[in-house]
Formats: structure tokens, sequence, C-alpha cells
């Protein structure tokens, strides 16, 4: 045995019982030699639970080994080692805690009505308890947090919009719409189908001798009997119940509980139960059910816009107003003191006029008004720039003032706020407790709602407002004022009063300049004098200076040169000094330069190195003040080169104003033009909106603009915003507007448009946003299609819509007094020979109108060609041609017609139509296949008419030649009264008599030029048109109804009611909500909300709707990046260098040097952005891919990733070609994307990203790029 023991292989290393125990982190081991149990489990191999940390492993390879090829080593194996129990406590105390109950009662107090005397207080009920932000629109509502009573929060709910029916008591608590909600009172049906009466279930009042029990009153006092109702209640139904039978009700049809005639009658007394029932039942014969009365009056027309006359001075003014709430140095206009008295009344007032002319005043005086009544008032303005500048205005003049725009809060509780709309847009949606106490918004620049892409926030602003909150419009003059007022009148429910002046304090006076050297520098040309007559002399005169030039140039250098000869930097340079010392000797500085690009403002003041227009001490009054207001900049940011470059410029008296020019310089540069030290001022638009800082002259450096598409002449609306800086009030008599001539003068013809032109009107940018939709969506009460119905793009849809209403009700009335057609036995299928009829016959008229637009239809329509007329006056007339206009909009065609011939005194009298039937002319197979043609009873007579293309209804093959002109004299002569009795001249009376021999010749109708063939007409739609049209005459003959006896008087009744129920059916479409211009755009947006899970089938928003609520702009981009964890593993610094897309506007030339993570970020983004977008064309929207990608511009996504890390502004600047002003405007808003991404992490309960997004805003606000506005200080 020992031998054979011996010879057994050897045990390999994995069979020993040895195992090593890792004891602690240390890194020690111990040996164990213990055997492993039955069931396979051995000694634990570490004194940690789950070993040591791993470090560097490859968990794939580690999970595939351990999880999928030995799942024995999972612990789920093994569970009883694995099941775990933890026994639940009672805690029996728990379910004793309530909330707090609301309070049901509050004391209200008393007062003498007269003296306004405290008498005491009582205790009255609370209605509305339990009401809270989170779940009631209602004013009553109690506040919220103080931290929320500024801005709102996102999960409040609005305040019910002004102008909006509130929801009543019946509407909130509807069922779901699967649900039918049944009201047991009204909505039970009496009379089951096939019986003739059936059971009434109200109570009725009969008056019987007092002996006598009647059988249907137990019957009634049984029915109606209800267990544990108290006596009380019983009295009360029956008051309430015999209130309504006095009042009576209307009948609709067989409803219980509601009053029919025989109820009203009290029941007669009869000798048995049958005779009574008898009476009941057999019914009298009546002609038809009473329709509901059609209402007699017509709707009073709604008028919402009241123009305010503005003629005559208001003498009483202090009368009616003896302690004003504010006074003036000056005393006001007139238009200012009518919108002073309105106020006083609390009207909303909208006031349109020219800049300067003095609307500020009125804004004043509600500001002073709300500080008397100790309300609030709201002052939005389109522009941080023109929010800072009144804040500065405003504080100087009332000091209760504060300012809320998108970085800065200053003084949130004063009365007086001022901001930008849209965070009074996100205060409206967000419930903002300051809506409870306002009294007045003014709206400043109105005229701004025209911006393509932020007009729509005005019209949700307005459509949103609380109804107690009055509106101030203040506007530059549109030609539409009184349509605009009425749209905000009609969708609040009040009186606008529309003040507008066009009178200008100042009047401009509008000059042409050709000089470019000292010798030609007053060649100044009076083009629109100061009482706005266009001067053509001074065009031409203009004109003939150029010319000189030019061939003076051609003499000089031969004629090779091109006419736009030295319009180089050279020359612009010659021209701007001529014109500048020839203002200064004029004394016609400050001058404002408007030029229309950033670059060129750079270059022009630039070039004027020898320009010095500031004496000594003006210089000295410069330094010390932009050595003061740049003293709070940090070292480096003081020796920028732009602003080295700017203090050199500003004290030679030389300002450029410009987007691309840093936000504290520009201040800099208008507080130095409004205190006069800025003699020349090189501005872009924006200068003119809105910044009331006007100048002596105004210079255009060209009448030619980029709008972001091409290059187009300035629109009048714009030409005047900008010409309306010069003249300033009380200094100047006029204003100089000078239009620069550098090449050749311009057209005539444009100039006087640009210059006289009516300005551009108000139009709606009104677009559905995302988060306007989930904003509404999130709140019942609130639909996003009342939105759109409110909106200024719907108002003239749906201004009519009383007149509509009442038309319904007419219409209806109409119909229900109408005979029903019989459609039966051989009439029954009348319905489709009118289906058949009207197709047909519109389908020749698309025919004919396409006929006539065409080319080869109007050659045949020429001198000669003989058609068929057919219209009020002529039914299937021949006539000729004789005449074709050659206006192309409204094309005529004077045709001499054949029509019965007319006795003298006939003419002389009223028209009689000729030849036409009756307007209910039943139409035959027979007629419709033939054109049978009019032939006189009597003699053959002529006329010439005017015809349109409507009036011909078909072009013959058939021509004839005519004298078209003795025609024409012969008629236009006869016309005379004189020479009225004399005969057609024979020229007419050939054409008469040959028109005469076709149709008797052709009774049945003269063949017509085919459309396809002969005409040539191979579109689509007219070939179709074409066979389907010859598909319905040969269908025609097939109908049975045109047989019976009765088809005219049964066609003529169901053509009748067909006609009422079209009208009726248009008239219902445009009141509901499918006439809506947006509604399928809504619609395919909510679908693209459902695919992405914001929403759910239902229409409530879900977790990922709630995120994208919280950001403004680009939600959906920057929700799905937030929910797909894209941005919690980066460092602060690189989101927000990747958030700077959704802010920056600008393309770069340079390409920027990244880091890979930011590389693939930057990819990331753009694959996100594009699933949206392919998203949005799966359900329908019209946005390319392409575009929808492209708008997200990755320009600055170095400067902003460097400017994280905390380089120094100085050479921020040098890593890119786009200009600081730019750079700082894209970092300030970059600010509010991360404040909105804040706010979205905290709802999704991402710690890690809140955290990031704090520290990447902190990283960004520092320097020059956050320095305070100069205005603030």
């Amino acid at each position: 045995m020992d031998l054979e023991r011996i010879a057994l292989p050897p045990r390999g290393p994995l069979d020993l019982p040895l195992s090593v125990l890792e004891v602690g982190c240390a890194g020690r081991f111990e040996l164990i030699t213990q055997e492993k149990g039955p069931h396979g489990e051995g000694f634990p191999l570490t004194t940690l639970p789950h070993g040591l940390p791993p470090y560097a492993e490859d968990l794939a390879s580690e999970l595939e080994q351990k999880f999928l090829h030995s799942p024995e080593w999972l612990p789920i194996h093994h569970f009883e080692r694995s099941h775990r129990f933890w026994p639940r406590e009672k805690d029996t105390h728990s379910l004793f805690e309530v909330d707090v109950t609301p309070v049901h009662s509050t004391l209200r107090a008393d007062r003498n009505p007269t003296t306004g005397e405290l008498l005491g207080f009582t205790e009255a009920l609370v209605d509305n308890m339990g009401l809270s932000a989170k779940n009631s629109l209602s004013f009553q509502r109690a506040p919220g947090p103080p931290a929320e009573a500024l801005r709102g929060s996102a999960t409040n709910y609005p305040f019910w919009p002004g102008g909006m029916d509130e929801p009543s008591l019946e509407q909130i608590q509807a069922k779901e719409e699967l649900e039918e909600d049944i009201d047991f009172e009204k909505d039970l049906l009496t009379v089951p189908p096939g019986w003739k009466k059936g059971v009434e279930f109200t109570k009725q009042e009969l008056k019987a001798s007092p002996g006598l029990l009647n059988l249907t009153n137990l019957l009634g006092a049984l029915d109606t009997f209800e267990l544990g109702s108290s006596s009380d209640e019983e009295d009360k139904a029956e008051e309430g119940e015999k209130k309504q039978r006095k009042k009576g009700a209307e009948g609709k049809g067989t409803k219980a509980g509601e009053a029919t005639p025989a109820e009203q009658a009290p029941l007669q007394r009869a000798n048995s139960l049958e005779e009574l029932v008898l009476k009941e039942v057999t019914p009298t014969p009546k002609s038809s059910p009473p329709a509901a009365p059609a209402p007699t009056t017509e709707p009073p027309k709604e008028q919402w816009a009241i123009p305010v006359d503005i003629s005559s001075p208001v003498d009483d003014f202090y009368k009616r107003i003896p302690d004003p709430a504010f006074k003036w140095p000056f005393e006001p206009d007139v238009f200012q003191k009518q919108a002073i008295l309105h106020l006083e009344k609390h009207d909303s007032v909208f006031v349109a006029a020219h800049t300067s002319a003095g609307k500020t005043v009125v804004a004043e005086y509600a500001i002073a008004l709300s500080q008397k009544h100790m309300t609030r008032t709201v002052y939005t303005s389109p522009i941080k720039a023109l929010s800072n500048q009144k804040f500065r205005d405003f504080k100087n003049t009332f000091g209760d003032v504060g300012l809320l725009t998108g970085d800065v809060q200053l003084h949130p509780d004063a009365s007086c706020l001022i901001m930008t709309t849209e965070i009074l847009r996100s205060m409206l949606y967000n419930g903002s407790d300051v809506l409870r106490d306002l009294e007045w918004v003014i709206f400043d620049e109105v005229h701004y709602i025209n911006d393509s892409e932020r007009g729509v926030v005005w019209e949700e602003v307005l459509i949103m407002l609380p109804d107690h909150v009055n509106i101030i419009l203040l506007s530059a003059t549109v030609p539409n004022t009184l349509e605009f007022a009425d749209w905000i009148g009609r969708i609040k429910r009040k009186k606008i009063y529309v003040i507008s002046t066009l009178k200008r304090p100042v009047p401009l006076e509008h000059y042409l300049y050709t000089g470019n050297s000292q010798k030609t520098q007053n060649e100044l040309f009076l083009l629109v004098d100061a009482r706005g007559t266009f001067l053509t002399k001074g065009y031409y005169d203009a004109v003939e200076a150029k010319k000189e030039r030019a061939s003076k140039h051609s003499q000089t250098f031969g004629a090779k040169q091109p006419m736009h000869a030295g319009a180089g930097p050279g020359q612009d340079k010659n021209i701007w000094l001529s014109l500048i010392d020839m203002l200064r000797k004029k004394d016609q500085l400050p001058v404002v330069a408007f030029t229309f690009s950033r670059n060129r403002c750079d270059e022009n003041a630039s070039m004027l190195t020898t320009v010095d227009l500031t004496t000594t001490t003006e210089k000295s009054e410069i330094h010390v003040f932009f050595q003061k207001c740049i003293s709070r900049l940090k070292g480096t940011d003081r020796q920028l080169p732009q602003v080295l470059h700017m203090v050199d410029l500003l004290k030679r008296g030389i300002g450029v104003h410009h987007s691309g020019i840093l936000p504290i310089l520009k201040e800099v540069v208008e507080m130095l033009f409004s205190k006069g030290l800025v003699k020349i001022l090189f501005a872009t638009e924006t200068f003119a909106m809105g910044v009331n800082m006007p100048a002596r002259t105004v210079v255009f450096d060209s009448i030619r603009k980029h709008d972001g598409t091409n290059f187009r002449d300035l629109v009048p609306a714009e030409y005047i915003q900008m010409a309306g800086r010069a003249g300033r009030r009380g200094l100047d008599t006029t204003g100089m507007v000078i239009i620069l001539c550098k090449n050749q003068v311009p057209e005539m013809a444009d100039l006087h448009r640009m210059m006289l032109g009516k300005p551009t009107q108000l139009q709606s940018q009104f677009r559905l946003t995302y988060t306007m939709i989930l904003n509404l969506l999130r709140v019942e009460a609130l639909r996003v299609e009342d939105m759109m119905k409110r909106s200024f793009s719907e108002f003239h849809t749906r201004k009519d819509s009383k007149a509509h209403e009442y038309r319904i009700a007419q219409l209806s009335s109409i119909l229900a007094n109408m005979e029903i057609p019989d459609t039966t036995g051989q009439l029954s299928d009348l319905e489709e020979y009118y289906r058949a009829v009207q197709d047909l016959q519109e389908n020749r008229e698309f025919i004919q109108r396409r006929v006539m637009e065409s080319l080869n239809g109007l050659k045949a329509l020429s001198v000669g060609r003989v058609i068929v007329v057919n219209n009020q006056e002529h039914r299937n007339a021949l006539g000729v041609i004789l005449q074709v206009s050659s206006d192309a909009a409204n094309r005529t065609f004077s045709t001499l017609v054949i029509c019965e011939k007319k006795s003298p005194e006939e003419d002389k009298g009223t028209d009689t139509q000729t030849g036409l039937s009756s307007p209910s002319q039943v139409p035959l197979p027979n007629d419709l296949l033939r054109t049978k043609l009019f032939l006189p009873e009597g003699p053959c007579g002529h006329t010439i008419k005017k015809l349109g293309p409507s009036d011909i209804f078909g072009i013959t093959t058939k021509t004839l030649r005519i004298n078209a002109e003795r025609i024409l004299e012969d008629f236009k002569k006869r016309q005379i009264p004189r020479f009225r009795n004399d005969p057609p001249g024979p020229s007419a009376a050939t054409a008469t008599q040959e028109l005469l021999r076709l149709a008797e010749g052709d009774p049945e109708g003269l063949p017509f030029l085919d459309p396809i063939n002969d005409l040539q007409l191979k579109d689509l739609e007219v070939v179709e048109g074409v066979i389907k049209a010859r598909h319905l005459e040969e269908i025609l003959l097939g109908f049975q109804c045109v047989h019976s006896p009765r088809f005219h008087v049964e066609f003529v009744r169901f053509r009748e009611r067909q006609r009422v129920l079209e009208e009726l059916e248009k008239l219902r479409f445009l009141l509901s909500d499918q006439s809506l211009l947006l509604l399928p755009e809504y619609h395919q947006r909510v679908e693209v909300l459902r695919s992405l899970g914001y929403i759910n089938e239902n229409g409530a928003v879900e977790l990922k709707g709630s995120v994208a609520r919280q950001i403004s702009n680009h939600e959906l981009l920057l929700t799905q990046l937030l929910l797909d964890n894209a941005l919690t593993d980066l460092r602060p610094e690189e989101i927000v260098a990747l958030l700077s897309c959704t802010v920056c506007q600008v393309r770069t030339q340079e390409e920027p040097q990244l880091p890979s993570v930011l590389q693939k970020g930057i990819e990331h983004i753009r694959s996100v952005a594009e699933e949206i977008a392919l998203l949005q064309r799966k359900c329908g929207l019209q946005e390319s891919v392409e575009d929808f990608v492209e708008q997200y511009k990755f320009g600055l996504v170095e400067v902003v990733y460097e400017w994280a890390r905390g380089m120094p502004f100085a050479e921020i600047a040098r890593l890119t070609d786009v200009q600081e002003g730019i750079i700082v405007r894209c970092i300030q808003r970059l600010d509010e994307t991360c404040r909105e991404m804040r706010n979205a992490a905290r709802v999704t309960g991402e710690p890690t990203l809140h955290a990031k997004m704090e520290a990447a805003s902190n990283m960004i606000k520092r320097d020059i790029v956050f320095a305070a506005s100069l205005y603030t200080q």
C-alpha cells in the first residue's frame, strides 16, 4: 500500500488546500490551510468585505470572467446568506400629524362710506381656502415666500391673464374627456325612442279646487321624494323652482327641467282620468318645431381703440387736475396733457410720436401717479443699454427706482422697476407677487414688436398681463396705431386711447452733399425743406454738380476713368474733411454720422488723424472724466488697445459707438456726447434705437445697408428713426440731415420714398416656442390655442368674432324655419346631382381663370375674338372684343355685346337685365352640357361693356373683322344726351348683325377653344381639371331626379339649405381653433415634445419638460445635454466654453486651437442638434437640418475657455478677430445661460452639475466683462 501511495502523481499547487488571507489595506497576508466546505465555500480571501479598492483593473474582463463565465460566483445562488430582513416598527403617532388647516375667515374693516372713518372690524368667511401659487391662478391665493416675491418660481402658476374669460365652476369640475358628464337636473331625456310621450320629471304647480285630491299631484310628490333631505332644503328647492318657472325657460327639444308650453297652463278638471290622459296625449297639429328666435338687433360694433383729438388746446387742464402728481419746469404739449387726463382716469393709452417729441413725459406722470397711489410701475425697454439710461434718469427724478436686467438687480423693492421685456415675461409665467400691486406697465419703443427674433416677447407679455394692470405704449409714428391698439383693447377687454402726433418739435431739413475737397466743400443741396416739400431743383443741381466734376475728371485723366472716380479710402477722407470743415464753419456741430458697418465706423474715425475739434478746456474735461470712469478697471484692462485708441479720439472730439465697442466705453462716449464734448460721432443704427441723445446734424454715410441676408435701401421707418436724432429741442430751430453722395447721386424715386414714404406697419412676429408651450401646458386652465387666438397675427380673422356669432345665430334661426327638401323616391339622388353640378361649375371657373391668366389665353383674347359673356346683366350672350387694357393686374376687355334693343325711355331708366334668368334658375343637364346662346326676342341691340376675366364664360373659335376704333368712337358719341337717339354707325351695326347671325346659326353653342389642344396649357392642374369636368359631364345624364315633376321646387329648396349650411360651416370654422394659422405647427411641436418625453400622451408636462422650462433659449438642446450627462464629467471652464455656442452669433475667420475634450464636446453637441433637427423634420416642421445645426457657432469656445481659466482680457482679444464688445456681450449672456442651467440641474437633482454651473458662473464674472454700468453708479 505504501509503495502504491508513493506512486501517486504529486498534487498540483492549485489542488492544495492553501489560501491567502489579505489582512486590512496594508498588504499583509496570512496562509490558511483549511479544506473547502461541502458546497465549495472556502475561507474568505480578505478581511475587507469587497476586497481592496480596484485600481487600474480591467473591469470589463473581470465582469466577463466572474459574472458571465461562472454565475455561481454571484451571491444570489447562496440565498440563505444573502437574504436580509428588517422588521418595520409601528409608529401610530405619525398618523396624528396633519398640515395646518388654512384660516377659514378674515377680519374686514368697516368704514364710514363718506368719511372713511374706521367703525370696527367684522369677521368674514374666506371663499378660496387652500389656494396657493402651486394650484391656483387667482389673486386670492396666498403670497409665496419672500425669496420668490420678485421673480416668482418656475413651479408657480401664473396669474389669470386679463381679457380671457375665467373658467366657471362647472368648467373647472369638468370630468375627463372619456367620461360623459351628465347633469341629472337638465340632461335627462324624457321621451324614449319611438314613443310619443314620456315621463315628465319636473314638479308641476297644480291649481285644483281645495277638496279634490289629484292623482298626478300625488304621484309627483312620490316621484320627487328623497330620503334624508330636510324640510328646509325642500322649501328652498321649491322656491328656486317657482322662481325658475316665473322666468320661463326656452325649450330646446324634449329635455327634462325645461318648461314646455303645456306646463305653463294649469291642468283643467276632467270627469275621468282617461279623459285627462287623452287630452294630454292627443297632439295638436303644428307646422314645424318652434325655432329659437333670431336675434333682432345686430351686435354693436366694438371699438376698443379710441383716437383722441389733439388739435384743440386743453384749456381746462388745471381745473380738471388741480393737484397733478408731477410738475415739469415747462408747459406740457396738448398730446401730453390729453395722455395725462386719461392716466388720471385709469385708462390705458398708446402714444405714437416722433423721437424727441416728449413721450417720456407720459411715462414720468404714470410713475408719479403710482407713487401717489402707493402702487408699482414697471417700465420695460427692448435694450439693456436703454434700461440703464432710464434707470439713471428716473433715479434722479423720483429716487425710488429699481433695475432688473439679466445680470443686475438693484433696489428690487422700489415702486418703479425698470427691466427688459424678457424679464417681465418670465415674471408673468412664474407668478411673481410684484404683479399684485402693479398699476402701470410702460412699454417703450413698441415698434420693436417688428423685430423678427424678439417681437414675440411683446405679444406674450401683452396677452399674459393681469386684468387690473393698465398699459401705456410709447412708440415712434407707425401707420396702423389704431389697428394695433384695437388688438390690445380686444384681447384685454379694455378701451385703449390712441394719441398720435406727426408734429416734430424741431422740423428737419434734408440735404444732398457732393463736396469732396476744399473747393467743393459748400456743394450742399436742399432736397426736403422744413415743411416737408420735396424740391426737385435741389436734386437736379446735385446731379449736375456731380456730372460737372466727372467731365472735368475725364478731361484731366482721359475718358477711360470709371464713373465712380476715386471712391477709395483717400477720397473718403477728403469727403469727411471737407464736410466737417463746412459744418464747423456753419456752426452745425455736434454731428452723428450713421454708418452701416462696424469696421467702416472705426476706419472713418481712425483716418481723421488731422481733425481736432475740441478746445484745451474741453480736452482737460474729457481726460478727467475718462480717467474717473475707467478708474474701477484693473491695470491691464486700462491699457487695452481699444481703450487707448478711444481716449485719443475722444480728446480730439471724435467718438465711435457700435456693438463692437466695450460697453463701458460706449457709456463714456454717450455721456460725453450728451455733455456736448463729442463733436462728431460715428455710430451704427443701434445708437438711434431709444438712446435719446439728439445732435445738431445727422449725416448718412450711405443709404444702403446689409440686413443679414442682402443689401437694400433703408426703409422709411429706419431713415426717420435715425434722421430724427437731428435737432435739439430748445436749442435748434431746424435739424439738418445730410446724405453723402460718394459715388452717384441716389435715384430720385428712392430718395422720395425713403424720406416721405410711410413708415413700416406694426406686424406680428408671433411664433410658437417650446418654452411657451411647456409653460402653458402645465396649467390646465390656460391653453396654447387661447394664446394663439389672441396673438396680433390672428387679429384680422378674430376681430369680427362677435359679428360671426350673431350671423351664426341668424343662420341657425333661418335653417330651423326652412323646409327640409324631399329626397325620397325619384329624388333620392338629388344631393349627388347638386354636388356634381357644383363641382362642374367650380371646375369650369377654375379652368377659365387659368386660361385668362395664361399667355396663350391672352393672345387669343385679341381684338375681333368672339366670346360668350356671362355675368349679372348678360346670360350666355355673344360679344366681340374691341380693346384690351394694358394693366396686367386688373386687365379689362372692352367688348360689344348683343342684347335686347331698348326704347329711349327704357334707356334713360334703369338697365333691364337682358337674357338673365332669375337667380334661382335650376341647372338641367342639357343647359350644362350645351351653352344655349342668348337670342333677343325683339330687334337686336348692342352695348359696349368693360368686362373682367370672370365675366368671360368661354372663348369661341370664331373671330370677326371689325373696325374697333370706329365702333368705340360711335358708342362714346351716342352716350352724349344730344346724340342718344342716333342710329348706330355702320361698323357697330355690321358687328351686331354678324354676332346675331352666329347666334342664330348655332343656338346650342359655338365651339370653344380647347385649353389643352388649342391654348397649349399643359399644366397638371389644368389637365386634371379638364379630365374631371369631362367625367362630370358624362355622369350628368344618368341622374333620375331631373325627371321628377317636383325637381325644380326641391332643387331650389335643397340649394338654399346647402348655402345656409355652407355659410354656417365656414363661420363656425372661423370661430374654431381649427382656423388658427399656427395650429398645424403647434401640433407638430407638441409631437416633438412627446417624442422626446417632455410631455406624456395626455399632454401633461413630465420631469424633462420641467427642466426645459427653466431654460429660455435653445431649450431642447440644453435639456438633452443635461439629461445625457454630457456636461457632468467636464470641468466648469469646459462646460461654459461649450455652452458659448448658444449665445455666439458671429462667424470667425480664425480656426481656434482647442483641447481634445472640447473637440469631442463640440462633436457631441452637433450630433445632439442633428438628432433634434431630424426629429423636427420627421414631425413635420419646416426648418432644415443644416440650418438648425448651423445656428450653433463655436467661434468663441477658445476665448470663453481661456477667460474662464483666468486669462487677462488683453490676451483674450488677441485670440480672435471678433471685436471686444461682442466678446463681452457673449460672456454676459453666457452668465444668464449658466444660471438657467444651474436651476435646471437643481430640478433634476444633480448636485454635482449644480455646483459646477455655479462655479462656471463665478469664473466668468470678473474684470471688464462684468464692470458695473456707469449709469447705475
